[in-house]
């Protein structure tokens, strides 16, 4: 009986994988590549990503062999009691087969690089006027909030209020473990549904604020030409004392080949500007590089999770229900306080999960 559960494209996946091994020890035992530190470095390193996935492809080729037996069993025996624990044999088999699979696609699915990084965060408010910066206000408190939760540092890259209590955009960075890896899916348009504080005749608004959590860029992830920069300085405005809006100590970076434009003006000290600025630039960059490369290999999906899609609307904050829902997998809790308190463990670790389950489907691709 021919084993139907392991789908052939994973069996291609381990074959590949016990064959690579195979190389790799053969390209180990080479005088050549043993007086070469780089190459056994980088060798011992790949030897040790693919021992654990061909343990696993040794493991399934064993189950399956049982499973085959035990189906012949099952189909062949002329005694109903032997027939029955064949039976039950290959109920606990399959059991097995489809525990290790999992195990495998799960070693097959790449670590995302970008995990551990610390997030560029910028909020926005969108269409609604002044509730809509009422609203980034609060999904800026409750970033904050986050970060207390998590033991996170958050450091203010630039701000710019409206009414009291509003934000018209804030560019904030978020140091810690992993921040940028549970950061990430709050990238889109956040709606929320309320009574604005500006309503007299208490009808129900519906406004916007735009998210964008970018990683980190780090120096080695992409070279800046200082040619293509272009750095205006100039007098900062709004609230910050008097050697703030005295001094040119505002900063404005334009990137000339991508037309990007970044400027910070809320330290006191031009080279802190600059600083901040550059680092925001960075990220935005790597934040284009990544972009690009999803596109040139993206497919069709039934959800855009993790995929930093700004243009998509995310989640729904519903104040008279009392309800947040998250549109990327229609999952809905009615605990709104809670959530814009900063606790949004059980949203992300949906997220996460949903986007761990899109990827090792991918892997079986």
């Amino acid at each position: 009986m021919k084993n139907p559960i392991v789908d052939p494209r994973l069996t291609q996946r381990l074959n590949e994988a016990e064959k690579r091994l195979e190389e790799v020890d053969a390209e180990l035992s080479d005088p050549a590549v043993a007086g070469d530190p780089d190459s056994l470095r980088r060798l011992g390193i790949e030897r040790s990503e693919l021992e654990p996935i061909v343990s696993v492809a040794i493991e399934v080729r064993r189950l399956q062999v049982e499973y085959e037996a035990a189906g012949e069993l099952a189909e062949d025996s002329d005694d109903p009691e032997m027939r029955e624990l064949a039976e039950e044999e290959l109920v606990g088999l399959g059991q097995q087969i489809d525990a290790v699979t999992k195990t495998a696609k799960e070693l097959l699915v790449p670590d995302d690089p970008l995990e551990d990084r610390p997030a560029v965060v910028e909020v926005r408010a969108g269409t609604g006027g002044d509730e809509a910066g009422l609203f980034a206000g609060d999904l800026l408190r409750m970033y904050r909030r986050l970060a207390e939760r998590k033991g996170w540092t958050v450091e203010l890259i630039a701000l710019s209020e409206g009414i009291p209590g509003s934000v018209k955009e804030v560019i904030f960075s978020v140091h810690g473990r992993r921040v940028y890896g549970h950061m990430r899916f709050e990238s889109g348009v956040h709606r929320v549904q309320r009574v604005p504080q500006t309503e007299s005749s208490g009808r129900i608004h519906t406004s916007a604020a735009t998210v964008a959590v970018l990683p980190e860029a780090e120096e080695v992830d992409l070279e800046i030409d200082p040619a293509d920069l272009r750095i205006d300085v100039f007098r900062s405005s709004g609230p910050g004392g008097q050697s703030v809006n005295t001094t040119d100590s505002a900063v404005r970076i334009t990137h000339t080949p991508s037309g990007l434009v970044v400027s910070c003006q809320d330290e006191k000290s031009q080279h802190k500007n600059k600083a901040k600025a550059l680092k925001v630039l960075r990220s935005r960059l790597l934040d284009l590089k990544i972009a690009e490369q999803e596109a040139h290999r993206a497919r069709e999906r039934r959800m855009q999770v993790g995929t930093g899609d700004r243009s998509a609307k995310v989640r729904t904050y519903n104040f008279p229900q009392n309800r947040v829902t998250d549109h990327r997998i229609g999952l809905t809790l009615h605990r709104l306080e809670e959530i814009l308190d900063g606790d949004l463990d059980e949203l992300i670790s949906a997220l996460r999960l949903a986007q761990e389950e899109e990827r090792l489907e991918a892997a079986e691709a």
